[in-house]
């Protein structure tokens, strides 16, 4: 079985295809996506394939899908250009006659007022309209976003949000890895989507108070309004449009969109999730 894994040289590709391997995935049948030459290069040793790809050249994916039985669809990180993206590698994988999808989404992906959730929603439409076999992983937060975060706090002493009472169910990137791996080498999992989260949702006083105690160093939390928080990004150099988008998810936060612990993730990866502290240590 050939197994092509898109964005290969990203952080979630990359950890995907570590699994397969780990696992007991041959080498030879992973074929590894990149834009990049050069960064693929770095996956030599692994023994895999590679070959470069770009989602806005049709003739490279017709090329680098051509004999795949299963895509890992790795979603873009571009925002605003996702569904085309997404899109052309749909199309390029029913004209290669691949036998299924695992597709990265986002969580409640059609349902969601999540900011992030319309270019999802729109891909796992389409995807559904190819007639191609899907799995759907909607991955909620990784805990490594917040590492910029951390470092941030570590430096100033205070950790900024507006997220209120809002909770976060994150997950180390390598959990949900670990869960596309699964998925991947297993076509019983054709049709189903689950909701990936970590096991335990966690608060803003409590990532203060982690950094904290991973750093050693005091980190006091700053409950901030949206316009407060707006205000302070504009002040340290954010344009509009970034801060109203970081500003808009601590609202979904607020509002309770990323705080869910169906279990999914820890029941396919065989194990509980990575706890917010042992992730976060990790990343910094």
């Amino acid at each position: 079985m050939t197994i092509v894994v898109t964005g290969a040289t990203g952080h979630l590709g990359r950890l995907i295809i570590d699994a397969l391997l780990r696992d007991g995935t041959p080498s030879s049948d992973i074929v590894a996506l990149g834009r990049s030459a050069q960064k693929l290069e770095a996956l030599a040793p692994l023994g895999v394939r590679t070959a470069v790809a770009d989602y806005t050249d049709r003739a490279s994916l017709d090329a680098a899908l051509a004999g795949a039985d299963t895509v890992m669809l790795v979603s873009g990180s571009e925002v605003g250009q996702r569904f085309a993206q997404h899109a052309a590698v749909i199309d390029a994988a029913k004209a290669a006659g691949v036998g299924r999808i695992v597709y990265t989404s986002a969580p409640a992906a059609t349902t969601s007022p999540l900011i992030l959730a319309p270019e999802h929603k729109a891909t796992e439409e389409y995807l559904a309209a190819s007639g191609i076999p899907a799995t759907i992983l909607r991955n909620g937060w990784y805990t490594e976003n917040y590492v910029g975060t951390a470092q941030q706090a570590i430096a100033s002493g205070t950790l900024a949000s507006s997220a209120g009472e809002g909770r976060v169910s994150s997950a180390s990137r390598k959990d949900y890895a670990d869960a596309a791996a699964a998925v991947l080498v297993d076509d019983a999992h054709a049709g189903q989507t689950y909701e990936l989260s970590g096991d335990t949702a966690w608060d803003f006083a409590e990532l203060a108070s982690t950094v904290a105690d991973i750093s050693g160093k005091p980190v006091t939390l700053v409950a901030l309004t949206p316009e407060e928080h707006t205000a302070a990004l504009a002040a340290a150099g954010l344009d509009e449009g970034t801060a109203g988008f970081v500003v808009a998810l601590d609202g979904n936060i607020r509002d309770g969109l990323l705080g869910h612990t169906p279990g999914d993730l820890s029941r396919l990866i065989g194990r509980p999730t990575t706890p917010l502290r042992d992730g976060l240590a990790a990343a910094l």
